[in-house]
């Protein structure tokens, strides 16, 4: 039986197949094309009832390079940002256009994240907003290098690191950093009640602090610093590469250090409580329970600030 043979079809010229699909031709033009005759609606200035705390753009993903005192030294990684400022009474808005705008040109003369520069760029944005405030926050994936334990292969670990940076022409900066890592914790209560093994459970531990004024960066890594705080207090580290004489070893290390998670928080909290560049800070802990369906969950707040000298 021979196969029915389809007759090639004639399209239409893409410019009728666009009319056939609901596209029209261009209407008159009657509004100005010529930027400076452009009317500015968000420059209108008028008693607009309030002021505003924080107006701006959030969500924006832009690749940044980033240095560590941990292999690898310097990283290309993809950073999510946001932009904001206060908007007075008699403003209507802001010139949203100008955050992007000004990331781009940073970002054209080869700008490395940190928090000078995040300084820098905070404080020539609300001048150029003509603004008594901006902020600029990012986070972004930071990636590090880890060895097993016995066999010494190496891989990539990685935690979500973000930096908060806040200007204010009356008070200078404010800067915020957070670090999110995974541990591995062993529960002291299965070890205490069972004949034999315990039960383990990964944990994210989230760590906020504020920084002094004096913080530098070119001395101190913080993300390595936060990174240690909640991977020296927890049972066992997280490796990307295990041989079988590694996970014997990360599974005893486990077995000898157990934590609840209330533990955790207090020792990484003693750890931060420690640090002389660390203000303010944070710490939370959620275990993904293995024998449970839900996660434990801790948390505390400390304020160095207000204790008695």
């Amino acid at each position: 039986m021979s196969k029915v043979q389809k007759q090639k079809k004639k399209l239409p010229s893409k410019e009728e197949r666009h009319e056939l699909f609901g596209s029209v031709p261009p209407g008159p033009r009657t509004k100005p094309t010529e930027k400076d005759q452009m009317p500015d609606l968000q420059n209108t200035s008028r008693d607009f009832l309030f002021e505003l705390d924080e107006v701006g753009i959030q969500n924006v993903k832009h690749p940044i390079v980033i240095h560590s005192k941990m292999k690898p030294f310097n990283q290309t990684t993809i950073g999510t940002f946001s932009f904001s400022s206060s908007i007075r009474q008699e403003s209507k808005g802001t010139n949203m256009s100008r955050f992007t705008e000004q990331l781009n040109r940073y970002y054209e003369n080869g700008f490395t994240l940190d928090i000078e520069m995040m300084k820098e760029f905070t404080k020539e944005l609300a001048q150029r907003l003509k603004q008594q405030d901006a902020t600029m926050e990012v986070s972004f994936p930071w990636f590090f290098e880890r060895k097993g334990p016995d066999s010494e292969l190496a891989g990539m670990n990685h935690a979500t690191a973000s930096i908060r940076v806040e200007y204010h022409a009356q008070a200078n900066f404010d800067v915020n950093v957070s670090l999110e890592g995974t541990i591995t914790t062993l529960c002291p209560c299965s070890k205490e009640i069972s004949e034999y093994s315990a039960h383990n459970q990964r944990g994210k531990v989230t760590m906020a602090a504020t920084l002094s004024d004096d913080f530098n960066e070119q001395e101190i890594d913080w993300k390595l610093a936060l990174l240690e705080a909640a991977e020296s207090n927890a049972s066992a580290r997280i490796h990307p590469v295990l041989k079988r004489p590694d996970e014997k070893v990360v599974t005893e290390t486990a077995y000898e250090n157990p934590r609840f998670v209330e533990d955790i928080v207090r020792l990484v909290a003693a750890d931060l409580y420690e640090m002389p560049f660390v203000k303010v800070f944070d710490v939370k802990c959620v275990n993904e329970e293995s024998i449970h369906l839900h996660d434990a969950v801790a948390s505390i707040h400390y304020d160095k600030t207000k204790e008695n000298d």
